[in-house]
């Protein structure tokens, strides 16, 4: 692509509910071109800080019917690469529950194009191998469905927890937990660093991050507590989609 101009747009949002049992949401779909080199890249991820197995296999249930709907192995694949991607190293746990993630997608190749070979996406994707090449058209429909999923995959979640009474123990712990939002977004998340280093506009940049957080040091939650049951089942890879009670 070198001497073309560049074409980008994409849509992008964050949810931070007040309400701590209602999970915060992101969402980011994008298509990039550059002469003839042109790619869809996006997802989806949830990030609860008090544990609902119900929630988090909606969500994912309702992301595998519209991976489903354009190809089988999309889910599998884009599931696990988001599981990948959503991952905080200094702490040893994953933002939350996970949800899709997939990015230079231009139809040709293998599924998977991230940074990690001997991660499980990898894996997944190299016993696929190279698939049936897909169109623009294809792939633009694939994106599309999956912005058209949110809402069904999402506002379930909100009419369930929006009215749950809490107390100050779930908001603070909430605002504990969103520090990992803020750690992840400032030391990972490849858009924030690229807008920070290229002088992009920081009040835009940042304006994903949550209004309130705070930081406690060693924090350890109590046993035998819903704290405790995020930490020890919600923050590591699960087949949501397959979850049953």
């Amino acid at each position: 692509a070198a001497g073309h101009g560049f074409f980008a747009t994409g849509t992008s949002l964050v949810l931070h509910p007040r309400n701590p049992y209602v999970p915060t949401v992101h969402l980011n779909y994008r298509y990039f071109e550059a002469g003839p080199v042109w790619w869809f890249g996006g997802g989806i991820d949830l990030t609860p800080y008090y544990p609902f197995a119900e929630d988090a296999a909606h969500l994912h249930r309702q992301l595998k019917q519209a991976c489903d709907t354009h190809h089988p192995e999309y889910y599998p694949v884009f599931k696990s690469w988001c599981d990948e991607y959503f991952y905080l190293k200094h702490r040893q746990e994953m933002r939350g529950v996970g949800g899709l993630f997939f990015d230079y997608q231009d139809g040709t190749g293998k599924l998977y194009r991230g940074p990690h070979p001997d991660g499980p996406a990898a894996a997944y994707s190299d016993k696929l191998g190279v698939l049936e090449p897909r169109s623009w058209e294809e792939l633009f429909a694939f994106v599309t469905t999956c912005s058209e999923s949110f809402l069904p995959a999402y506002l379930p979640i909100v009419e369930r927890r929006r009215n749950m009474e809490y107390g100050d123990r779930e908001r603070n712990f909430q605002l504990y937990r969103r520090g990992r939002y803020v750690e992840f977004n400032l030391v990972y998340d490849r858009g924030t660093i690229f807008g920070l280093q290229t002088n992009g506009r920081t009040e835009s940049i940042l304006m994903s991050l949550p209004p309130l957080v705070r930081w406690e040091y060693g924090y350890q939650p109590e046993p035998n507590t819903p704290e405790a049951e995020l930490y020890e089942t919600f923050l590591k890879p699960q087949d949501w989609a397959n979850w049953t009670a």
